[in-house]
């Protein structure tokens, strides 16, 4: 199996689109049903520090479209994933409920979006960047097409960055690669030294969600550099 180096020095699995991409067209007929309840308390956190903003949203990794029914009918929402399979899901749901403000939902890579820049008020991505193979790359896209002022709000998973939990993170993550997921590679440490290096952005919010303390939403704001001078 091939390796890539975490920024520690230290190696960790690889995980490529197409593993993400398979693991989540498996994901897809049973996703509402294992992550609904689980993942309910941070969606709803998310989603109304999005309302609270509005204008027009991209939902990277919207998945079945879960979210979707729950955004103020005022916004705009453009969502993407990787799995065609769980847009399926998406569409229907945008049907089923008529959801006029979903201006559309497309296949797309996280690290490549196909929007211009400054083309967002907000980007949401919701248990995405542990996810992706190159998060920093998806995070530096994220930022591209948000507008200046405007806020990218993120739900993630964070990892510890030494101790017991961390033995057991690093224990698991052979277990849960091929389900698409990664449990050991992002202490907080890790979104700082992103944050570091990207210009015009700046931390807006962290706070814990449930479940178990193990995640953050994140809210992240690219400065009006116009505004600010």
């Amino acid at each position: 199996m091939a390796k890539i180096m975490n920024l520690d020095g230290t190696q960790q699995l690889d995980l490529t689109r197409g593993t993400v991409e398979q693991a989540y067209d498996r994901w897809a007929p049973v996703y509402d049903l294992v992550f609904g309840g689980v993942f309910a308390k941070g969606r709803q956190a998310a989603i109304a520090a999005t309302n609270k903003i509005g204008g027009r949203v991209l939902e990277v990794g919207v998945g079945t479209g879960i979210s979707l029914p729950l955004y103020a009918p005022n916004l705009r929402i453009f969502g993407t994933d990787i799995s065609e399979a769980m847009l399926d899901k998406a569409r229907q749901r945008v049907a089923e409920g008529k959801l006029k403000n979903v201006e559309g939902l497309a296949v797309m890579d996280a690290e490549k979006l196909e929007f211009p820049d400054n083309s967002f008020d907000v980007v949401m991505a919701q248990y995405v960047v542990t996810a992706v193979p190159n998060p920093e790359k998806a995070l530096d896209e994220f930022a591209r097409v948000l507008r200046p002022g405007g806020e990218l709000i993120i739900l993630t998973r964070v990892s510890a960055d030494a101790g017991m939990r961390r033995f057991i993170e690093q224990k698991l993550q052979p277990v849960v690669r091929p389900l698409g997921f990664r449990t050991a590679e992002f202490a907080w440490s890790r979104y700082a030294k992103w944050l570091a290096g990207a210009h015009g952005i700046e931390l807006a919010e962290r706070r814990l969600i449930p479940p178990l303390g193990h995640f953050s939403l994140v809210r992240f704001r690219k400065v009006d550099v116009a505004k600010a001078a």
